[in-house]
């Protein structure tokens, strides 16, 4: 008789497991969970025998249980807002009169710079949340609003209380190449400079998991990005990169040449960049939130993509600028209706493929040995959480093995 923590039975399995079946959906199945690990997910006619007096069982009775949601791309942890500018804009103000009076992503530099420990570790535990009430169990965070060494170590910080103080996942990500800071005017390669400095210092505190460039006409150049994904590669760090949002420079391309994890936004990206990414497993990362918040109607080449067969993730991007959409539900709903994935790719790129882009090969999935991430939804089928947003289906969530009390 084996021993297990806890199990649960009369489950739909959504295992998003590589299988014949769509989701890899296993009906009237079981979960069996040990020391934090899933020890067995299956048919629960197959479900091993196990001492049902002393061991927690939960009658789920027919929900459907998906693996811990991903959000793979965020931008928490921050102070301040910027619903003036959205406003300004919506009453006819460029960007370039916003920035004038001081708005635009040197407002969010501001307010971190100024903002305490505990104030940034509050405002983010909030977003965490809300997140945790849709499912999501790992989440990753950049910095990148600090610019300079102090802030960007009080960001990765926080990131790193967080992890330690909340029951969501967290994964640090240094993104000190996200914008010129104001006292670098015009000179974007002495503050590249400054930035490959950084890193050692920040990755000798355990502070960083993986670095991100913003590789683009109004972020930094191909060479620049270079700089920094060598100065990463030096210390053992796997790369990523905002490319291709706007233009295409050949950040992807880029990434792909360090085998990098991810290559997101990627709406301009090309076919030779797709060839790029496909060859060294990097992947795609869509953001349709800042896709939409933006009003952008170039669309991401998901013909291509599948083509290829590049693993296709899906994230929040929550921001204060570009997408201050805190809902990992409404991404997949958004997925499907603007950049038109099915449902399976959807859900796919929240759990199997936002772990990959993670570099994370211990989630994403339901199977044994894998963390015990899951959310049990009392919805009729998976695509039910594409199709309906606004409503609450997640009726138990566990991460490593722990329920987690949801508000």
């Amino acid at each position: 008789m084996i021993e297990f923590d806890a199990v649960w039975i009369n489950a739909n399995l959504a295992t998003m497991n590589k299988s014949t079946e769509p989701y890899g959906a296993i009906i009237d199945g079981a979960i069996a969970v040990k020391d934090g690990l899933i020890a067995y997910a299956g048919p629960k006619a197959g479900l091993p025998a196990f001492d049902v007096l002393s061991t927690p069982l939960y009658d789920v009775a027919g929900q459907w249980v998906l693996p811990g949601l991903i959000d793979c791309h965020t931008h928490l942890v921050y102070a301040g807002n910027r619903a003036n500018e959205f406003e300004m804009r919506l009453q006819g103000a460029t960007y370039q009169e916003i920035a004038a009076a001081g708005g635009g992503i040197a407002s969010t530099v501001r307010a971190t710079r100024e903002a305490s420990h505990e104030s940034l570790f509050k405002l983010a535990k909030d977003r965490l949340h809300a997140l945790q009430n849709e499912g999501v169990t790992t989440v990753e965070i950049k910095s990148g609003y600090g610019l300079d060494l102090a802030s960007e170590q009080k960001m990765l910080e926080v990131a790193a209380l967080l992890d330690e103080h909340h029951p969501i996942s967290i994964q640090k990500t240094f993104l000190g190449a996200h914008a010129l800071p104001a006292e670098y005017k015009d000179n974007a390669d002495a503050y590249i400079e400054q930035v490959c400095q950084m890193l050692p210092a920040l990755q000798q505190q355990g502070l960083v998991d993986a670095v991100d460039v913003f590789c683009e006409g109004i972020g930094f150049s191909v060479a620049q990005s270079r700089k920094v994904f060598a100065a990463a590669k030096a210390l053992g760090l796997p790369v990523k990169a905002h490319a291709e949002q706007l233009s295409n420079l050949g950040g992807s391309a880029l990434v792909a040449e360090f085998s990098g994890l991810s290559a997101d936004h990627i709406e301009f990206l090309d076919e030779a960049g797709v060839a790029a990414m496909a060859k060294a497993g990097t992947v795609a990362v869509l953001l349709p939130g800042a896709y939409y918040f933006l009003r952008e109607t170039q669309l991401p080449p998901i013909a291509l993509l599948r083509q290829y067969q590049v693993p296709m993730a899906i994230a929040s991007d929550l921001n204060p600028g570009t997408s201050p959409l805190c809902s990992l539900q409404l991404m997949l709903n958004m997925a499907c209706t603007l950049f038109r994935l099915t449902p399976e790719e959807a859900l796919l790129g929240v759990t199997r493929h936002a772990a990959k882009a993670l570099g994370l090969n211990d989630r994403g999935v339901l199977a044994a040995g894998m963390r015990a991430d899951f959310g049990c939804y009392a919805i009729s089928q998976p695509a039910e959480l594409c199709y309906q947003f606004g409503v609450k289906p997640l009726r138990q969530l566990v991460i490593g093995g722990n329920i987690c009390r949801l508000s």
